[in-house]
């Protein structure tokens, strides 16, 4: 990470956090309303960087790196439990420790949908607003079929060897992520530089072995009760962006989260996929602002 592009790219200062004796990275610009921003696997904190320099001149920007991603440590199992309940305690901990007054705008992508939905639960008073790119806040939708290549990795010997011996989740995520503008092999590099050996690559395996799809699974409970909780945030304004070419994410997906939330503000693009910052950046980057801009704070009590 210490390529001209990522210097660039990347002109943050770094935050720690002390979770439990591990560090937990995060970005924290600018002043104002807070908006809190989570990542998914196999991404972090750097998928968000465009929109972090559009928001920072008119909000507080923060952006957490979870346990075992990005530039938060990446213990092994014996040092933590790599489960959505642990993801959300770590995320509770950590905006407890911030003591924000104001209420949150979540804005979600991937895992960080479940993370961020689950803790909204707890707290659906602390939420202004919700921005939704990509991601899911309930079960595996009857419409679709579990993708291969997450059963490949979480069902199967094969799997755990090729994501931990040779980044193959990451690497492929960069690669398919984008369809409208694929990413330069700089930029892909970016992406998987902090999955760079086998243990740093604990978290991205345990993201996928995570996935709970019966009864039974460790988390299939706990997206039971977030997906019973969405009702709470029928009247809290959403945006939703979204590429429709994600190999996960599709439009059955986008499907769920119009029928759950029909005021949604929706923007979907066709021809994009699951890295949709990174896809149509030029649109959604004005898509969002004017979101946040329509949607004020004051003028809806929060």
């Amino acid at each position: 990470m210490n390529s001209p592009l990522f210097k660039s790219e990347y002109p943050f200062e770094n935050h720690y956090f002390d979770l439990n004796g591990l560090k937990y990275h995060y970005l924290d610009e600018g002043r104002g309303d807070p908006v809190v921003m989570l990542h998914g696997n196999p991404s972090w904190s750097f998928y968000y960087r465009h929109l972090v320099r559009q928001l920072r001149s008119d909000y507080r920007v923060i952006v957490p790196d979870h346990i075992g991603c990005g530039l938060s440590d990446k213990p092994v199992d014996s040092q933590y439990s790599f489960t959505l309940k642990q993801r959300v305690d770590d995320l509770d901990n950590f905006l407890q420790s911030l003591k924000l007054k104001k209420k949150i705008t979540l804005v979600l992508h991937d895992w960080g949908g479940m993370i961020g939905m689950a803790w909204a639960i707890r707290y659906p008073e602390k939420i202004a607003r919700l921005v939704v790119l990509n991601t899911a806040a309930f079960h595996l939708p009857t419409t679709k079929k579990f993708p291969f290549a997450l059963k490949l990795c979480r069902d199967t010997q094969l799997g755990p060897f090729l994501v931990q011996g040779f980044n193959i989740f990451a690497r492929g995520a960069a690669f398919v992520g984008c369809k409208r503008k694929r990413m330069s092999s700089e930029l892909r590099k970016i992406y998987c530089s902090p999955y760079d050996n086998w243990q740093h690559r604990v978290a991205t395996l345990r993201f996928i072995q995570d996935i709970p799809l019966h009864e039974g699974d460790v988390g299939f409970d706990l997206i039971r009760q977030v997906e019973a909780g969405l009702s709470l945030f029928r009247d809290v304004p959403m945006c939703i962006c979204w590429g429709e070419k994600d190999f996960v994410f599709d439009r059955n997906f986008l499907s769920e989260w119009e029928r759950l939330f029909p005021r949604a503000e929706v923007h979907s693009f066709a021809d994009c996929g699951h890295y949709i910052l990174e896809d149509a950046k030029d649109d959604v980057l004005p898509i969002i602002s004017k979101f946040l801009q329509d949607n004020p704070l004051q003028a809806s009590g929060r």
